[in-house]
């Protein structure tokens, strides 16, 4: 049985429209590329495996790489190297999309930013006196994630944290939803001319969770 994290969710197109990146970089991080000669190993995957369909959990750490993306360019040399000693570390394939590293494994990914000689713009954990926290893009991940246990299970695709909008790779085959309706449908109906009370009584909303999702929208389509 194939699970959640395994599970095969969007195209690459459509997990780059949602995640808000180039479908070259995004292309990037997943397969890698060859350039004068020499080959770029992916940075999300062990080895590329072809194809442009991105798996839940390869969704989500792409959701943390894209926190530094908004204020660093990649590619990150280091990083292969650091994911690579995480999932030794903490024996799951998708380190980035598992709650321990953020919580209480900090220690080990201390270790594991040193070892693989992880710049410092790109670390995930610092030390702050005799505290070891995570650094604001981490933070601002870890703050994204709708976390079942362990394993992410959601993603806030709005920055802004008080938004309802998320992205449950068992709920409208992943599309941007509030309380299980697609916030393009809710869209539409604005689109179409109701209002915003018409819309939520039809969808037995509350009026602040449309127009969350007309905000949502109306962003994605602005960007």
């Amino acid at each position: 049985m194939v699970s959640v994290l395994e599970r095969e969710v969007f195209s690459e197109a459509e997990a780059a429209r949602l995640l808000r990146v180039a479908q070259s970089t995004l292309h990037y991080w997943l397969e890698g590329d060859e350039r004068k000669g020499r080959r770029h190993k992916p940075v999300l995957r062990t080895e590329p495996r072809g194809g442009r369909s991105v798996t839940w959990a390869e969704f989500v750490e792409a959701g943390l790489l894209r926190e530094y993306r908004r204020t660093h360019r990649v590619p990150m040399v280091e990083l292969r190297a650091f994911i690579d000693l995480l999932r030794e570390q903490f024996g799951v394939p998708y380190p980035l999309a598992d709650r321990r590293p953020y919580v209480a494994g900090k220690k080990l990914v201390l270790e594991a930013q040193a070892e693989a000689g992880l710049d410092p713009e790109y670390c995930l954990v610092a030390a702050v006196g005799n505290q070891l926290l995570l650094t604001p893009p981490s933070a601002a991940f870890v703050e994204r994630v709708t976390w079942d246990g362990d394993v992410a299970a959601g993603w806030r695709p709005d920055p802004n944290p008080q938004s309802p909008v998320r992205i449950l790779p068992d709920v409208r085959f992943g599309r941007p939803s509030i309380k299980g309706i697609s916030t393009e449908v809710l869209w539409e109906q604005d689109e179409a001319g109701l209002d915003v009370e018409e819309i939520a009584e039809t969808y037995q909303l509350d009026v602040p969770d449309v127009r969350w999702a007309l905000a949502y929208e109306n962003s994605q389509r602005a960007a």
